[in-house]
């Protein structure tokens, strides 16, 4: 059984957070310079099984696309054509960069710390895949 790896995505940095083999728990795994990240993904998926991409959706608060989504699709489309045979589900991210600020401010974390947006970043991708494997499992019962 392959990995999940969710994808924070961002027009200058792109979180990256990914389960252990057991599918079980979410880690923040990387944060990377956008334009990089697909490269980044090859290196990885050749070292480590991954079976599905968590990627995150912007949504407003009314549920209709944000504007990211105009940068967001066209990666998806990237994604899904050097990736076919790994699965792409879309998570609602909203709230997901707050509450990464929240977890660093809760973990104690300084002031300086917590504005490193590459953290916060990788933060955000781990909530997302948290989310996913917390609905996951509340599907199953």
């Amino acid at each position: 059984m392959g990995r999940v790896m969710a994808i924070d995505y961002g027009t200058k940095r792109t979180g990256l957070a990914v389960t252990d083999p057991m599918r079980i728990i979410a880690n923040g795994l990387d944060t990377v310079p956008t334009h990089e990240v697909l490269d980044f993904l090859e290196k990885y998926v050749a070292r480590e099984p991954v079976d599905i991409f968590v990627l995150g959706l912007p949504t407003q608060m009314n549920g209709e696309e944000s504007e990211t989504m105009k940068q967001i699709k066209p990666f998806a489309h990237k994604l899904q054509k050097k990736f076919p045979t790994i699965e792409l589900i879309y998570v609602d991210e909203r709230f997901t960069s707050a509450l990464a600020h929240q977890a660093m401010l809760t973990g104690g974390l300084k002031k300086k710390d917590r504005q490193n947006k590459a953290l916060v970043d990788k933060i955000s991708a781990t909530i997302i895949l948290q989310s996913y494997l917390e609905n996951k499992i509340n599907l199953l019962k």
